[in-house]
């Protein structure tokens, strides 16, 4: 039998693993309705693809490294100290690392196709435009600022919904049934505030694939494109991702009674300022997250 990887690059594994199904899904789709021109696939399709494949994502990695599949998740975690930030940039390269290498097996799969769509002239927008396969691009009436309160929004939403589900004294579902709870916060975004720009809610879903559009023939234009729109998904996604995670802990979590010697009732006070204690599970898989593990503590004075 093989010698295991360490529990680090095991989590990093997890990430970049999760991150490529939650892509090749999600962008499979929307390849498929554009490249057919709507004939084989909507906008429902698009959104429940996204859906499911965070489910999938999860079930992959949930009890690993907790399957974020997202920076902004990530950041979040680490914020309110239930993630060391030494795992942080690890776990974003990951992430990126797993976008990039589903954007190109999507490209992959679907290079005829691009052809006959577009005569092999790569163009970012308009009519015969399919940058946005990858990576999300506004609408054009949507101003930058509009659009960034946008991603801000859905991904405070996506992060809040999260911390919600897997909040074990609140009302949280079974371990087994997470993962689609989550899935389906991911659809309902997209089926609600998906119009303006495409609900990108994921720096690592956005940036990725930008970064492999622009080295794979629509050039560095995706970047600069729509006023340069490609630093929104990015800020808005973190900002939000943060924002959510301290809403539900300010307006929920920390009232929590306090009951059978579980630490509840958190103070965000504690949670901004002390110094973490994690605890890893017995087989180290999940050290440091709290998405799917058991018995990681909050951070105590």
């Amino acid at each position: 039998m093989g010698k295991r990887l360490p529990p680090l690059m095991r989590e990093a594994v997890a990430e970049f693993s999760s991150t490529f199904i939650l892509l090749i899904f999600g962008a499979g789709s929307v390849a498929q309705m554009v490249l057919s021109e709507w004939k084989f696939g909507n906008f429902f399709s698009v959104n429940f693809s996204w859906g499911i494949g965070v489910a999938i994502g999860c079930y992959w990695a949930g009890g690993v490294s907790g399957a974020h599949m997202n920076p902004a998740v990530t950041l979040a975690f680490a914020v309110v100290r239930r993630l060391p930030w030494r795992k942080v940039p690890v776990y974003w390269t990951a992430q990126m690392l797993g976008a990039f290498v589903a954007s190109a097996c999507v490209y992959g799969v679907y290079y005829d196709a691009l052809n006959a769509f577009d005569g092999g002239v790569r163009q970012i927008m308009g009519p015969k435009g399919t940058a946005g396969i990858w990576a999300t691009y506004p609408q054009p009436y949507l101003s930058t600022w509009n659009g960034l309160g946008d991603q801000v929004l859905g991904s405070a939403l996506l992060v809040g919904c999260v911390f919600a589900i897997i909040d074990k004294n609140n009302n949280s579902p079974d371990k087994g049934v997470t993962p689609i709870m989550i899935g389906l916060v991911v659809f309902v975004i997209g089926a609600t505030f998906g119009f303006n720009c495409g609900y990108a809610i994921n720096p690592a879903r956005d940036l990725g694939p930008r970064v492999f559009t622009a080295v794979a023939g629509w050039g560095w234009g995706v970047f600069t494109a729509a006023n340069n729109w490609s630093w929104v998904p990015v800020v808005g996604c973190l900002l939000g991702g943060v924002l959510g995670a301290l809403i539900y802990i300010g307006l929920i979590e920390m009232h929590h009674d306090s009951e059978d010697d579980r630490e509840t009732g958190y103070d965000l006070e504690r949670i901004v300022i002390t110094t973490p204690d994690f605890k890893a599970q017995a087989n180290d898989i999940g050290n440091g997250n709290l998405a799917f593990g058991d018995g990681i503590p909050m951070a105590s004075t």
